[in-house]
């Protein structure tokens, strides 16, 4: 059995949601953020000394970072499910967008956050971060015109994996000069599956 260590309001809840795809059974122990400081309780050190959320076990492998674990989970547990054929140029595109979404795509996005609390003082950066901003989300909503998932016509482990970065830009205003990025994620967020992950992992900010 999968142990998802979950933490509320957090990156854990598309690891929930691409198990409900999967149909792969699991056990959820759950961790709650420190209502003062936002942060998550010193017992998810005790899993992952980093304190953060997803981790997952398996058997004797436990796993951090959603990337590895998307990946993991689709390769052992999908039987093929959610990813293109290997073979095929399709499947480097997926890969591609499995780590654009913690790599070039968030740092804006939580630039953006963290800026934005220094009030006056974080001025001076706010048009670096807009551009940026707009050559990522301009760079998505460009692949998005082109098909209604982002590699293809069906859901696979990338819209997964970049699901927190439409739902990041959506929760900070940035979606309305991006209408097929906004699309994609009403798309996904009716998705019987991504209902059912937000309706375990308990109430979701960004799914808002």
């Amino acid at each position: 059995m999968i142990t998802v260590h979950h933490l509320n309001d957090s990156r854990s809840q598309r690891i929930l949601w691409l198990l409900e795809e999967l149909g792969v059974p699991y056990e959820l122990k759950r961790y709650q953020r420190d209502a003062k400081t936002n942060l998550a309780p010193p017992e998810l050190k005790a899993i992952n000394p980093l304190g953060k959320s997803p981790v997952i076990q398996d058997g004797p492998h436990t796993l951090i970072e959603s990337g590895a674990i998307v990946d993991y989970l689709i390769r052992r547990h999908g039987h093929g499910a959610l990813q293109p054929d290997p073979a095929t140029a399709t499947y480097d595109e997926y890969v591609q967008w499995l780590h654009f979404a913690e790599g070039s795509a968030i740092l804006p996005l939580m630039l953006n956050l963290y800026v934005g609390r220094l009030g006056e003082a974080g001025a001076p950066l706010h048009p670096r971060i807009e551009s940026e901003l707009k050559n990522y989300l301009g760079y998505l909503d460009n692949a998005l015109s082109l098909t209604p998932y982002l590699v293809g016509e069906e859901l696979t482990g990338a819209d997964v994996q970049m699901s927190f970065i439409g739902e990041f830009a959506k929760a900070q205003g940035k979606l309305e000069p991006y209408p097929n990025l906004a699309a994609w994620v009403e798309r996904f967020q009716a998705r019987a599956a991504y209902k059912k992950a937000v309706e375990v992992g308990g109430d979701y900010r960004f799914a808002k």
